[in-house]
């Protein structure tokens, strides 16, 4: 969070404004560095007590007066938040002007786009009146946050055709631009369409600007960027030079912009997000059916890329300094008003999302949530199945979890490491270095969840650890689960991770900077740098889990079994259901498919190192193959914006600490298209971490439905434990402490 805690009363000389110290200090330079002489600082100091007593001036009556009031000290936000009334006026009745002024649009049906050939359902020719009027208004767009499987695609192409201008940008996760273009040639009449995407991309401006509709993800845009912002490297002669390279879609004043899954951009500070941010266009939208995932925060991002004013901005609080950026280079001061960093707050944190965080729905945290309402009523459209059903007439969904225990072996083995989890976690307690080192708590934490999937995940892993860092063969295993890297990434430090294994042990930072989890040196890693190009070592890695057993006296797990004895069952009811088997680890899809395979299964795999044809060919083949009746789907790269209704069962094999990513795995076919009553189980194997997960997925599923849901009755349920980020750092450690 950028917005400081500390003693509003404290400053120093760099709480004085550049224009003040400008031609006043006697500063001299010489090789050794800058010398500031003892004249020049204490006039400095001089003149940061005079704009202390005069700032004291401007807001001490009203810091008084709320006092007298309240009956109480004042709290750092509620000084914060007369700081900025004194010197941003505008800001005084921002919430009060938004909901008088600005109209909650309310969807009526629009007609039907001609030249569209499918025909729209009511509720989405009410969402195309909704966009239409959107367009027109101070937003000129929104989010679109239908839940998942309500044809969010169709909606939006219905608006492209509506216009008919061009071009149009639209960014996707990687499985899905296939999809997008396939659906858009389907539907439209002729509209031209280019994938952008590949070592051989257009980057001519005047081609790009002849398509109607540019496809691309968020990784290539992301690359795109950063060769534009920071260069990069080229063998020129002799030596490297560094070189930049204008980002083709940067230089286009796009006529719409379309982030689908847009909580990619969730984390504000990534090179992702912050390409979405440059880019220039009419009219922008953000799609996703969850845009609020783990904390309030994401939906800044989203609000960032929509072009809030002022919700998305840093202000000042001792001038009228303003800023969509965080304008500090030498981190001291900042770029545009001399203040230091602590003197300016970003606005959405001060009002919404630190309230929310430290209160919940009581105190300070009620009327963060109201103006959070009252910001979404006017920016984004939801509708769930259950209240668009008559429309939709989807079959019905059943989610069952399937609890099973661990055989006598797999009990003991499993009990051998979690009282070494244990023990290795109480001498941190005891210690007090359980913050320094909450690397190796994730990494046991991880070596639980495995356990209870199979235990070779863990055994194997352990007996070939030094290999991991001799064996290039094996460089492409993610150094925190042990698994197969899908989108690897390496850090500073020259080490080798799975993107969303990273992402995810740096998001359980709790305010300190993260240590790399093999060699203990402070993290540097580009969490948005193009996947490394792997080449045949990525083969041999994936064969790695079998290529160390002895499959002639292998042994299957209660896990393996327990989805084997499902998959029989529904083959003997009906054999011409199929179905999708989730899970995050790879090699425990290795192990998955070799037992089903031995089992007279056919089936099909689908992972995140593939392209995006050979993703959109796997998916034909199972799809239009009746004999394949087994999806197997990486979790990291098939969860999201995937379209499979010819399966009506989905078996998620592991938790995973968020819930809305195994929401997103079951809409793969609950959606629009689905004819067969569909039924998720998930697999959770009893008296293990997996369980405790479930509770910490209940927690964070109440915050989301209570933050986008209209019931107001929800979020009085709420507490902040709730609403802080769950599965923070803290408790994910404590699942060790607990005991069974």
């Amino acid at each position: 969070m950028l917005d400081s805690d500390g003693d509003e009363d404290e400053s120093d000389a760099s709480d004085v404004p550049l224009k003040q110290l400008k031609g006043k200090s006697k500063v001299a330079s010489s090789d050794a560095g800058r010398i500031v002489t003892l004249g020049s600082l204490a006039k400095g100091r001089r003149d940061s007590a005079k704009e202390k007593n005069a700032f004291k001036k401007l807001v001490g009556p009203e810091e008084r007066a709320l006092k007298k009031k309240l009956g109480r000290k004042l709290t750092h936000a509620e000084k914060t938040t007369i700081a900025l009334h004194t010197f941003h006026p505008e800001l005084v009745d921002v919430w009060g002007d938004l909901e008088a002024n600005i109209a909650v649009i309310e969807p009526r049906k629009s007609e039907q786009p001609p030249s569209l050939k499918l025909t729209l359902l009511p509720f989405q020719r009410e969402s195309l009146y909704w966009m239409q009027q959107q367009e027109r208004g101070i937003w000129h767009g929104g989010m679109l946050a239908d839940e998942m499987g309500m044809g969010k695609t169709i909606q939006m192409i219905s608006l492209l055709i509506s216009d008919g201008n061009k071009p149009n940008l639209i960014i996707a996760p990687t499985v899905a631009i296939m999809q997008w273009r396939n659906e858009i040639q389907t539907h439209t009449d002729g509209m031209k369409v280019l994938v952008w995407h590949g070592a051989s991309r257009e980057n001519d401006i005047k081609e790009l600007k002849k398509y109607d509709v540019v496809l691309s993800t968020y990784s290539v845009v992301e690359s795109s960027f950063r060769k534009q912002e920071k260069g990069f490297e080229r063998q020129k002669g002799n030596k490297r030079v560094m070189i930049t390279q204008k980002s083709p879609i940067h230089q286009i004043e796009w006529n719409r912009i379309i982030l689908d899954e847009a909580h990619n951009i969730k984390e504000r500070s990534t090179n992702t997000a912050k390409a979405a941010f440059e880019l220039k266009s009419k009219y922008r939208w953000c799609l996703s059916g969850t845009p609020l995932q783990n904390r309030v925060g994401e939906l800044y991002s989203l609000v960032r890329f929509l072009g809030g004013d002022p919700f998305s901005f840093y202000f000042c609080k001792r001038c009228d300094c303003k800023s969509l950026h965080w304008r500090f280079q030498d981190k001291r001061s900042c770029d545009d008003c001399g203040h230091s960093p602590m003197q300016h707050t970003c606005f959405w944190n001060n009002e919404i999302l630190t309230p929310i965080q430290n209160h919940g729905f009581v105190g300070p945290g009620k009327p963060a949530f109201k103006k959070l309402k009252i910001l979404l009523d006017r920016m984004m459209l939801r509708r769930t199945k259950l209240q668009r059903a008559d429309d939709l007439g989807l079959p019905p969904r059943t989610v069952i979890v399937r609890r099973d225990y661990f055989s006598p072996e797999e009990k003991e083995l499993y009990l051998s490491l979690f009282s070494d989890a244990k023990r290795q976690f109480n001498t941190y307690l005891d210690s007090g270095t359980v913050l320094n080192n909450y690397s190796n708590i994730f990494s046991l934490l991880t070596r639980m969840r495995q356990m209870a999937c199979h235990p070779d995940l863990v055994i194997r892993s352990k007996t070939n650890a030094n290999k991991f860092i001799q064996d290039q063969d094996e460089g492409t295993v993610c150094r925190l689960c042990n698994d197969v890297a899908e989108d690897a990434i390496q850090s500073r430090c020259r080490h080798i991770f799975d993107r969303e294994c990273i992402r995810q042990y740096m998001e359980t930072d709790v305010g300190t900077t993260p240590a790399c989890p093999v060699c203990h040196l402070p993290l540097t890693i580009d969490l948005e740098a193009p996947a490394l190009d792997l080449g045949e070592n990525q083969v041999v890695a994936r064969q790695g889990i079998l290529g160390r057993l002895d499959l002639a006296s292998w042994r299957s797990s209660t896990k393996i079994e327990a989805l084997l004895e499902e998959l029989t069952n529904l083959r003997l009811e009906d054999a011409t259901t199929k179905s999708l088997v989730f899970s995050q680890f790879v090699s425990f899809l290795d192990l998955i498919a070799y037992r089903l395979q031995r089992a007279g299964f056919k089936i099909c795999r689908l992972e995140g190192t593939m392209s995006p044809q050979a993703r959109d060919a796997t998916i034909q083949h199972f799809m239009n193959n009746v004999d394949v009746t087994v999806f197997l789907v990486s979790l990291k790269a098939g969860g999201v914006a995937l379209n499979l209704t010819e399966a009506s069962r989905v078996y998620l094999m592991d938790s995973w600490w968020n819930p809305a990513v195994e929401f997103q795995a079951m809409d793969r076919i609950h959606r629009l298209g689905q004819h067969r009553p569909v039924k998720a189980i998930k697999l959770v194997v009893e008296d293990s971490i997996e369980s405790r997960i479930v509770q910490l997925q209940d927690k964070k599923a109440a915050m989301v439905d209570a933050t986008l849901s209209p019931d107001e009755t929800a979020m009085g349920r709420l507490t902040p434990e709730d609403v802080s980020g769950i599965p923070a750092f803290t408790r994910d450690a404590l699942l060790i402490n607990l005991g069974m």
